[in-house]
């Protein structure tokens, strides 16, 4: 992709222009960022109010994802067509609007058709971002704006953990969301200020792209979040349908693949016809580019199960509250900030391969030594030390993987990064949160189903279980359940053991799964850009192939 390489503006040649432009910006991703991470701080509360599993929390977080994931690269035509900046405009309305609807829920049913809309909301929105930024900053100054854009995330981690840490224990879970209804109009106000982007006349929209793309993303995120649910292998009983015997999630995961195959097939006959794809292929034309999407899945992945696991650790095994989950997380979410501001400052001294293969043995080793130390009281330093390991890996990975990705495309192409940003942020957050509930509560229900039926508990009380249906779920919850059968007080001590040990070795195992797969993301990461620190190779040595060392970005 080297043909895509412009010489950027001198510092010299550009005038300095107002930061306001990048703070309306910046409110918008917090506003999204914000949603995502106030559900697992709230994931005590919600439970309870909502008389709801703790997997539900998960569920939501997954429906957003999935409606971004879906339709952003529709998002980022729609931003060509009717403009960015208006688009901005009537999408962070809407997306604040759904919050509004999110803070008056009374089910799980309501709770995912709020999250739905605000990911519809969000796909729209998240392409203007890079749009907005290209037509209001140059140089250096879109290089450093760029910059804060990709720590907005972990940014809205830390401030979502603390902010509805505290509104939730002190308060109610519903007061975070509703903050984000008065914070969109916040940023409508100001987004006059950015500089309209005119409509691009001609754009048309690949309607059957849009289908393709969107039911492979849907079946692949639907299938996977629920192969818990309806089986792994044979079907359960809370399967929606069977095929012979067997659970619909692997069959709709695979039909998803099927489908993701088709869009991308769909896409070259497109471009063999003379017409424009759903997605620009030059941004994902070269090795490099294709190993940082694929890298990005993983890191992107990973923070979300993380960030699943801990409160549903802290909340539900410990039975603390939200604000405790936030000042027990805030080292990892600082950790995560700081690296992602401060990244930019190895690009002389590592190259991207070497930085992103460390940055993953990083993540790996903290992962690891949480795993090893966590246990059930949660002030254990190792606990603390192995987060804050893993936020600094993983915020180095998020700017660095960004910023590969927009260093080879030029300004023209800046919607389709955007809403290719877009689509591997969200399909890896919903992966990444589906993994960590999928891997912990089937372990759980694996470890309990062993550890009962080597116990002294009667077989009758196993019938009277439905451990098709086993979740997380604090000892009081456990006591209420096991009130309703024939259980002894004796049997209902010793259930409750059973589950104390099962959860702790579930959540344990869990996070041994997570290091091991950022293990196997250092082969992605290996086939990154190599360049010698401070040496910018010839693009003529490679004319399809991504040649230029990321920007500088902060």
């Amino acid at each position: 992709m080297a043909s895509k390489s412009v010489s950027p503006p001198t510092a010299s040649a550009v005038a300095q222009a107002s930061w306001l432009p990048l703070v309306v910006i910046m409110l918008a991703q917090l506003q999204m960022g914000f949603n995502v991470n106030a559900l697992p701080v709230s994931i005590g509360p919600i439970v309870d109010e909502l008389n709801t599993p703790a997997t539900a929390v998960g569920t939501a977080i997954v429906v957003y994802s999935l409606f971004v994931a879906a339709f952003v690269m529709l998002g980022a035509k729609l931003s060509k067509l009717l403009g960015a900046r208006l688009l901005f405009q009537v999408s962070a309305v809407a997306h604040g609007v759904s919050m509004g609807m999110m803070a008056v829920s009374t089910d799980a049913n309501t709770m995912n058709t709020a999250q739905a809309i605000a990911g519809v909301a969000a796909a729209a929105l998240v392409p203007t971002l890079v749009v907005l930024i290209a037509a209001n900053y140059q140089g250096r100054q879109q290089e450093q704006a760029l910059g804060v854009l990709a720590s907005a995330p972990a940014i809205a981690s830390g401030l979502a953990f603390v902010i509805a840490g505290i509104l939730s224990t002190l308060l109610s879970w519903r007061y975070s969301f509703g903050l984000l209804l008065f914070m969109s109009i916040a940023v409508l106000i100001l987004s006059f200020r950015l500089k309209p982007v005119p409509r691009i006349a001609g754009v048309k929209i690949d309607l059957v792209g849009v289908v393709l793309s969107a039911a492979a993303i849907g079946l692949v995120l639907m299938g996977f979040n629920n192969i818990n649910t309806w089986g792994l292998l044979l079907a359960k009983s809370a399967a929606p349908f069977t095929v012979l015997g067997l659970s619909p999630a692997p069959l709709l995961i695979a039909l998803g693949i099927v489908f993701g195959q088709g869009f991308f097939a769909w896409s070259e006959k497109r471009m063999a016809d003379g017409k424009t794809p759903l997605l620009a292929p030059e941004v994902l034309d070269s090795t490099e580019e294709q190993s940082a999407v694929y890298a990005f899945l993983v890191a992107g992945g990973l923070g979300p199960a993380v960030a699943f696991l801990i409160p549903l650790y802290i909340q539900i095994v410990q039975d603390r509250s939200p604000l405790f989950t936030a000042i027990a997380i805030l080292p990892y979410t600082i950790a995560i900030a700081a690296a992602a501001i401060l990244t930019v400052r190895l690009y002389d001294r590592l190259t991207p391969r070497r930085l992103g293969v460390v940055s993953f043995i990083f993540v790996a080793l903290g992962l690891v030594l949480i795993a090893f130390t966590i246990s059930n009281n949660w002030g254990t330093l190792p606990v603390i030390i192995g987060l804050i390991v893993v936020g600094l890996g993983e915020g180095t990975l998020l700017t660095l993987l960004f910023n590969v990705l927009v260093s080879a495309s030029p300004k023209e192409l800046a919607g389709d990064v955007g809403a290719l940003r877009g689509v591997v942020n969200n399909v890896s957050s919903a992966l990444g949160t589906a993994l960590g509930g999928v891997v912990a509560v089937g372990l759980l229900g694996l470890i309990i189903t062993t550890s009962f039926s080597q116990s002294n508990l009667p077989a009758a009380l196993e019938r009277e279980i439905n451990f098709d249906t086993i979740n997380f779920v604090s000892n009081d919850q456990l006591q209420e359940v096991l009130a309703g059968t024939s259980a002894t007080p004796a049997e209902v001590e010793e259930a409750v053991q059973i589950n104390e040990s099962a959860r702790l070795r579930a959540l344990r195992a869990a996070f041994l799964i997570l290091a091991a797969i950022a293990l196997l993301a250092i082969f992605p990461a290996s086939r990154l850009p190599n360049y010698v620190p401070g040496e910018v190779p010839p693009v003529e040595a490679a004319p399809k192939r991504s040649t230029r060392r990321p920007a500088p970005v902060a």
